[in-house]
C-alpha cells in the first residue's frame, strides 16, 4: 500500500512485511512544511532536524507500560492544578528547524498559548523513555535540543539500567538534579509537592 502526501511528491510505502520509507535521496533537503505534511498523514513517529528526517522505532510493550504509568501519575498531579500533560505522537518545535516527539510533554497551565493544535511551541517539562536502538538520541541529542528550546526540566527514564535522571535548566544548559534508582522517590524542582516511586515506575512493565 502506498500513502501519497497531499500536493507533494513524497511517498510513504507500507509493505506487507513491514514499513519501507526511503528517505536517503532527500535527507538534508526536507523543508519544515514537507515534514509537517508528511507527519500529518502518517502514524509513524518522525523527528526533524535541519532538513533530515528520522523515523523512530515502534515502541515495545515495556516502554509503553512505563509510559502509561508515568502519564497517569503526571495527570493525577497536574489536572487538579490546571496543568496539561500529553503523550506521543505530538510534535514539539524546539527551534525553527527542529521538531521532536517527546514521550511525555506538559505545561503548568492548560491555557498556555504554546499548546497549539498542530504542534506545541514549547513545554515546561518533557520526558523521554530511552529507546534501546539509539540511547544517545535521548541522553545526548535531546539534552542539547531541549536545553536550547528553554524547557525548564527534562526527565530521562532508562529501562535498561532502571534509572530516572532529572535535568534542570540553568543559564541555558541543563544541570543534574539527581539520578534516581529503585528504592528512591523522585521529586521535581518544577512541580512543587510532586513525588513518585521509582519502583512503581519500573514495576509497571
Amino acid at each position: 500500500m502506498t500513502t501519497a502526501i497531499r500536493d507533494s511528491p513524497m511517498l510513504l510505502v507500507r509493505e506487507t512485511d513491514g514499513v519501507a520509507i526511503d528517505l536517503a535521496p532527500l535527507q538534508g533537503l526536507w523543508t519544515v512544511d514537507q515534514y509537517l505534511k508528511l507527519t500529518d498523514h502518517t502514524h509513524c513517529l518522525v523527528e526533524f532536524s535541519d532538513g533530515t528526517l528520522e523515523v523512530l522505532p515502534m515502541p515495545m510493550q515495556r516502554h509503553q507500560m512505563i509510559l502509561a504509568f508515568l502519564y497517569r501519575v503526571f495527570f493525577a498531579f497536574l489536572h487538579p492544578r490546571g496543568g496539561l500533560v500529553l503523550f506521543a505522537p505530538l510534535r514539539l518545535q524546539v527551534s525553527p528547524a527542529v521538531f521532536r516527539e517527546p514521550d511525555l510533554l506538559l505545561l503548568l497551565r492548560a491555557d498556555d498559548p504554546r499548546a497549539q493544535n498542530r504542534y506545541w511551541l514549547g513545554a515546561d517539562l518533557v520526558l523521554e523513555v530511552v529507546s534501546e536502538d539509539d540511547p544517545e538520541r535521548d541522553t545526548v541529542d535531546k539534552v542539547r535540543d531541549y536545553a536550547g528550546a528553554g524547557i525548564p526540566e527534562y526527565w530521562i527514564v532508562n529501562p535498561q539500567d532502571e534509572t530516572i535522571t532529572l535535568l534542570s535548566l540553568t543559564d541555558n544548559a541543563y544541570t543534574p538534579l539527581g539520578v534516581f534508582r529503585r528504592g528512591d522517590q523522585v521529586t521535581s524542582a518544577l512541580l512543587e509537592g510532586f513525588s513518585m516511586s521509582v519502583d512503581e515506575a519500573f514495576s509497571a512493565s
